[in-house]
């Protein structure tokens, strides 16, 4: 194992910067979401992930220090605003709280995997330690306070089968050949409605207060986006006779008062968004009924188009921080 006095690799100097992109970002929407909440408990968890989260961003910056890199600019206290109007009510905070820390033990799963020096390990393990224990306090509590909706129950299986023919994965013709859900689909079903339904409240929200225009009209378009996925997601159970409920998560209020700036808000939509690519390619990987994953392939495929503009977006108005470049030879040699 390499030691801390061999200088970071190109895998590392790109985990980290992107690290310490989404985590200041977590540590502003966190500072608002306290300043509003009248929830204690709520308060307690966002709270103390603050105090971690903060600790590793000194971390990732004293890291970046000792190898002499710049540090990155990231988001910073003038993109929040904590005079700002409650703008989410009923449970948001901590239900968009859940939603960052599955994408967060995704990407830590992957840092790890380019990690080699001990010091950029050990910000992961605790990164993924302080994570999953959030995840679960925030689920706990959702489910205390009936915010969060359980996935489907089904009857349990008392034999082991296996496939014997293709027509399992036959599910276009609307009679007699499509086969009920199996449990994973249902799953995949289920996380994809949870996550798109707090997107849609997230994204309203933003919509109401942005002050670009056409970050407003983006913001507008990613709205639709969601609710097409839900009713692809919902018809797709409901067809199969499988009841799901979900509850919003959140209501909106009427406030126009921003309090993210348009950068923030950009930036967390086109993060969100690559999650929900991500996902998008697992459900049709895990899915093996051919009409799933028919439907899951276009809707990845509008969800990088969408995610493709908003890139676009955050470009043209200087809100893309450029990621850490190797040297150009060709352009040094020229010279």
């Amino acid at each position: 194992m390499l030691e801390t006095n061999n200088p970071l690799s190109t895998s590392e100097v790109g985990t980290l910067w992107l690290t310490y992109q989404e985590k200041t970002m977590i540590l502003r929407i966190l500072e608002y979401f306290i300043e509003k909440s009248d929830d204690q408990e709520a308060k307690n968890i966002m709270g103390g992930l603050w105090q971690e989260l903060n600790f590793y961003v000194m971390e990732i910056k004293a890291i970046f220090e000792k190898d002499g890199m710049v540090i990155p600019v990231g988001l910073r206290k003038e993109d929040v605003n904590l005079e700002a109007p409650k703008l989410y009510d009923y449970g948001f905070d901590i239900m968009f709280l859940r939603i960052l820390k599955e994408l967060s033990m995704g990407l830590y799963t992957i840092n790890m995997n380019m990690a080699y020096r001990k010091d950029v390990m050990a910000v992961y393990e605790g990164l993924t330690s302080v994570t999953q224990k959030i995840y679960k306090l925030s689920t706990l509590f959702l489910l205390k306070k009936g915010i969060l909706t359980l996935p489907p129950n089904m009857t349990m299986p008392k034999t082991v089968g296996f496939v014997k023919s293709d027509r399992y994965m036959k599910g276009f013709k609307p009679f007699g050949d499509k086969r009920s859900l199996n449990a994973i689909e249902v799953g995949i079903l289920h996380h994809g409605i949870e996550t798109n339904n707090i997107g849609m409240q997230l994204i309203t929200g933003f919509a109401q207060c942005a002050e670009n225009k056409k970050v407003k009209k983006y913001f507008v378009k990613g709205l639709e986006l969601a609710k097409k996925q839900i009713q692809t997601f919902e018809e797709i159970l409901l067809e199969a006779n499988v009841h799901f409920a979900a509850t919003s998560g959140s209501i909106v209020t009427n406030s126009t008062v921003a309090p993210f700036s348009d950068k923030l808000m950009m930036y967390c939509v086109c993060l969100l968004n690559g999650f929900g690519l991500v996902g998008g390619s697992f459900g049709s990987m895990f899915s093996l009924r051919n009409d799933i994953i028919m439907k899951m392939s276009l809707i990845s495929k509008d969800v990088y188009m969408y995610g493709h503009e908003g890139l676009e977006l955050m470009m043209n108005n200087g809100w893309f921080e450029e990621p850490p470049q190797l040297e150009d030879r060709p352009r040094i040699i020229n010279r």
